[in-house]
């Protein structure tokens, strides 16, 4: 048994109601095995996850691998920057910004909008032109769900303001800046590799912590009728209204789907790194990116790597609506 799932295991242990004794006498009847599906089933249920995610500070999401964390908003332009600490996120930075004149989502190259939704930063970059300050940070976007939204564009940075102090205009064309020294700040901090940016059109909207314990339960729900090819019961997690990375729709993806499962092979399919960050939206709805690293393993096909959800929370139940 490997390093990993021996700390996995004690970690869910610690959240668990049954005694040192119970535990022992299932060791003693099935070994780790039992002890793994023990934790499986457990893991499946929102009240375990109620219970684990009690202390925690989930206002911005759960997040199992991230250090720091960017909030932007739109209509009183700010940015703020968080770092997570012994699992509460303290306020590192708070200040002015200058996004886009556009309000809503981006949609197209040119409009003149900050995008809404939740990015990752995938460069720091210096030596730019003048007029964007010292540096910046580049931002995925569109990411997967822009993109299958149609939206297009590119280009969306946090960055400064010129280095002759000359900034008539008082927008940019979509990217979010800041102060120099404000900048210079945050870099000072962060490692933008360990990082996300969620950008909000209004105020932000806290992450309720049931929201939370429904969407973890339920992808292990998922998870465990992916692992066991129970067809019906994994479909049920996707909405009529998904499209997978590579544009196949949901009908097309059912029939796939029950095409592959009838096979009934025998899979080993581990999750870790979760994180799950709430996706703003101008339609109000309960939106979500779950991202998480995956290991998966068949007789046909072996797979380790990241993973990409866009959910919906839809009457108490995850609805997939897009999937890389």
């Amino acid at each position: 048994m490997n390093i990993f799932k021996v700390v996995s295991l004690c970690l869910v242990l610690s959240f668990a109601n049954a005694s040192d004794l119970e535990w022992v006498e299932l060791y003693k009847k099935g070994g780790v095995s039992a002890i793994e599906q023990k934790i499986d089933s457990m893991m499946q249920t929102r009240d375990f996850w109620d219970a684990a995610l009690k202390t925690q500070d989930t206002r911005f999401g759960y997040y199992e691998e991230l250090e720091y964390l960017f909030i932007a908003t739109k209509d009183a332009p700010t940015l703020r920057l968080y770092a997570l600490n012994d699992g509460k996120w303290d306020e590192r930075l708070n200040v002015e910004s200058i996004v886009g004149s556009k309000g809503g989502h981006k949609e197209k190259e040119g409009d003149l909008a900050t995008p809404i939704g939740v990015y990752a930063l995938n460069a720091r970059l210096v030596n730019l032109d003048q007029f964007y300050g010292p540096l910046a940070f580049t931002t995925n976007y569109p990411n997967l769900y822009d993109r299958l939204q149609k939206r297009t564009g590119y280009g969306i940075w946090i960055h400064g303001m010129p280095l002759d102090g000359n900034r008539e205009d008082l927008n940019t064309r979509g990217c979010i800046a800041i102060e120099n020294d404000k900048l210079r700040n945050v870099d000072a901090i962060v490692d933008y590799r360990k990082s996300l940016l969620i950008t909000y059109e209004k105020g932000v909207k806290e992450v309720k912590k049931e929201d939370l314990g429904i969407l973890l339960a339920d992808l292990y729900v998922w998870r465990d009728a992916w692992k066991e090819s129970n067809a019906d019961k994994y479909l049920e997690f996707y909405s009529k209204d998904f499209i997978r990375f590579d544009g196949m729709r949901y009908d097309e993806f059912e029939k796939n789907k029950r095409r592959i499962f009838s096979k009934k092979e025998t899979k080993e399919i581990l999750f870790s790194k979760i994180n799950i960050s709430p996706y703003p939206n101008d339609a109000n709805k309960d939106l979500f990116r779950i991202s998480f690293y995956e290991d998966y393993k068949a007789p046909s096909y072996k797979f380790s790597g990241a993973k990409e959800l866009y959910v919906e929370l839809k009457d108490s139940k995850m609805q997939i609506l897009a999937e890389r």
